[in-house]
């Protein structure tokens, strides 16, 4: 009787060593799920982000060539206006010979 006791005890502490060791498994492959579901989580950010900075660049793209643009155009203006003002100040000291030349 002693011997089926033992036999018994054995098997109950194979049962739970086998148990132990099923709930520990258990575990392990949750944790690893975890793992996998974060690993997911970063990697869509880390899409998300790059798509982030590619539409920043293209954006940058198109001011920098908006600002060019206008850079151009100022320097155009500018040109214009000296031009204006050089015509007009031809047309005054014109203008002042006809009448200093008639009084």
């Amino acid at each position: 009787m002693v011997f089926e006791d033992h036999q018994r005890a054995g098997a109950m502490t194979d049962q739970s060593a086998v148990d132990t060791a099923v709930k520990r498994l258990a575990l392990a492959l949750d944790a690893l799920d975890a793992a996998v579901e974060r690993r997911r989580e970063a990697d869509r950010n880390e899409e998300a982000l790059a798509n982030q900075v590619h539409v920043l660049g293209a954006d940058r793209s198109k001011l920098a060539a908006a600002l060019d643009g206008e850079a151009a155009r100022s320097r155009r203006l500018e040109t214009a206006n000296r031009e204006i003002a050089t015509r007009i100040d031809a047309a005054i000291a014109s203008i002042r010979s006809v009448v200093d030349g008639g009084v």
